[in-house]
């Protein structure tokens, strides 16, 4: 059953951020004393009016609500200090991450541009292959960033967003089922690569890519092993990537309910065999990756290879959810 998804809406922005103007950290300034506007001292306001308080805070601002809250008589009051501890050592070690990540990228990058890059989709049966590539500033401050496989869904997509706030500059490229037969995924993934480097404004005097080398991609490359965990600009390449494929496929899967496409991403699970072998492959399954499997699961039934590739973009084109 043919379908086109539409394509995620917005372009492919190209934007810099002075670190000065960064936002607070998640949160907003709130008042030890602060919230009710009638003057009553901690101990005497409502503790659910406290737990919203202390929710809503920025990080920064947690050591003072963790002292008046300990020295709070009341047990429900002790135990928001400790939820608000346990959120203040995960803020803590977040800050410690990125420190890690941001001083490993400073130091390979020796004082140049050097654009991050990493992709997700390699080994999946539907959909695009899609790489990222993000040029970060030295100032910028990406606390709770990492490989994002170790990140929550929600994690993800609030990182993506600040790191296309902050970064100096980024792409995504794609390249589609269609074209993943034709080539191969490794090519596929290269030439993914290649479109989200020449989206890029600012041109980068070095590429590292996290994993093996590449092959050509039209720049000094560098490949490094568990990059995306090691390296901010890669572990950034990294979230943009998934963040902007995954709502992809979820676009995707109105066309096409019976494969699960939003939970799955495409890829091979128990569900998602289950429905190639009652439905049989759709336009924007990968024909190659489907040899391995059931014989009723390959192509020929209600998707015919050769039919449409489905909602990829155009040559060099990638938008960004």
């Amino acid at each position: 059953m043919a379908g086109r998804a539409p394509l995620p809406p917005g372009g492919g922005a190209h934007g810099r951020a002075d670190p000065a103007d960064r936002p607070c950290p998640a949160g907003r300034a709130v008042g030890v004393g602060a919230g009710d506007g009638r003057g009553l001292p901690l101990a005497a306001r409502p503790l659910a009016e406290l737990e919203e308080a202390v929710t809503a805070v920025a990080p920064d601002q947690l050591p003072a609500w963790i002292q008046a809250l300990e020295a709070d008589r009341r047990v429900g009051a002790r135990r928001l200090a400790a939820r608000a501890r346990r959120r203040w050592e995960r803020w803590q070690a977040a800050r410690s991450r990125w420190a890690q990540l941001a001083e490993a990228q400073r130091q390979r990058a020796g004082g140049v541009p050097v654009a991050g890059v990493d992709e997700v989709g390699r080994g999946c049966l539907a959909g695009p292959v899609v790489a990222a590539a993000v040029i970060l500033p030295d100032g910028a401050f990406l606390p709770g960033l990492d490989d994002s496989k170790r990140l929550t869904p929600a994690a993800r997509e609030a990182l993506a967003a600040a790191v296309r706030e902050q970064a100096v500059d980024w792409a995504v490229g794609v390249a589609t089922p269609a074209e993943v037969d034709a080539l191969n995924v490794a090519a596929a993934t290269r030439l993914a690569m290649r479109r989200a480097l020449d989206r890029l404004r600012v041109v980068p005097q070095r590429v590292l890519v996290d994993g093996r080398p590449p092959g050509d991609l039209g720049y000094p490359v560098e490949a490094v092993v568990d990059g995306d965990a090691r390296l901010a600009a890669i572990a950034a390449a990294s979230v943009l990537a998934k963040v902007f494929r995954d709502a992809w496929m979820r676009r995707l899967d109105p066309l096409y309910p019976w494969y699960g496409f939003a939970r799955n991403k495409g890829y091979a699970t128990g569900e998602h065999r289950r429905a190639l072998l009652r439905h049989g492959p759709c336009p924007e399954h990968r024909r190659r990756f489907l040899a391995g499997l059931d014989p009723a699961q390959r192509p020929g039934r209600d998707g015919e290879a050769g039919g449409s590739p489905g909602p990829g973009p155009r040559q060099g084109e990638g938008r960004v959810p």
